[in-house]
């Protein structure tokens, strides 16, 4: 006569983890023995989590300050890597990112150093940007396109020069003048401002 056992849960999960590839097992004994150090040693958790406090306190500062003197000038704006990215993010909503783009593609092909990259590059922006009908075709005179297609002939690292001028004119004229008084900006600054009015309060 056969006598009926309920599984046991620990044998079911020893199974389990023989089952499981040894590193597996030793990545989960590793953190668990982490854990362990971690739980038994609440002082330390508490000293991290002040440094991390004090490292967030400093960035939000100096991303408080970035913020605001993006409306300083459209060179502070470009220097700034999150100004990019802010106005990026705006230029999508106007379907003009492709200025941006193509701006920042001549930035990058002007640290080419190789001749048979700039060339290869050198086309690839021209059909992307600058040809007529290109996909992402910039807002450029007839003029200057033509002396950039001519320019590619001899590709140089100035080849852009005139038409990224222009697109960076036309950009600092028209889209960067509403993006300082769009929604997003103007919310990020009140952010920015409280911030600061904040800090200056704890001193």
């Amino acid at each position: 006569m056969s006598c009926w056992m309920p599984a046991c849960p620990a044998l079911s999960m020893r199974r389990g983890l023989a089952a499981l590839p040894i590193t597996c097992l030793e990545r989960a004994k590793d953190l668990k023995t982490r854990l362990g150090v971690l739980l038994h040693k609440p002082e330390l958790g508490h000293k991290t989590g002040g440094s991390s406090k004090l490292q967030l306190g400093s960035r939000w500062r100096d991303s408080s300050r970035e913020v605001l003197e993006w409306r300083e000038s459209f060179d502070q704006l470009l220097k700034s890597k999150s100004g990019v990215n802010a106005f990026h993010t705006f230029l999508k909503t106007e379907f003009s990112e492709e200025n941006l783009d193509f701006w920042l593609a001549c930035e990058d092909f002007k640290k080419t150093r190789s001749k048979t990259k700039l060339a290869s590059k050198a086309n690839r922006i021209f059909e992307e940007f600058v040809q007529s009908e290109a996909p992402r075709e910039v807002n450029i005179d007839h003029e200057t396109r033509e002396i950039t297609r001519k320019n590619l002939l001899g590709a140089t690292s100035t080849c852009f020069n005139e038409a990224q001028a222009k697109t960076r004119t036309l950009m600092e004229k028209d889209s960067y003048p509403r993006f300082l008084k769009s929604a997003s900006y103007q919310d990020m600054t009140k952010q920015a401002t409280s911030r600061g009015t904040s800090k200056r309060s704890h001193t």
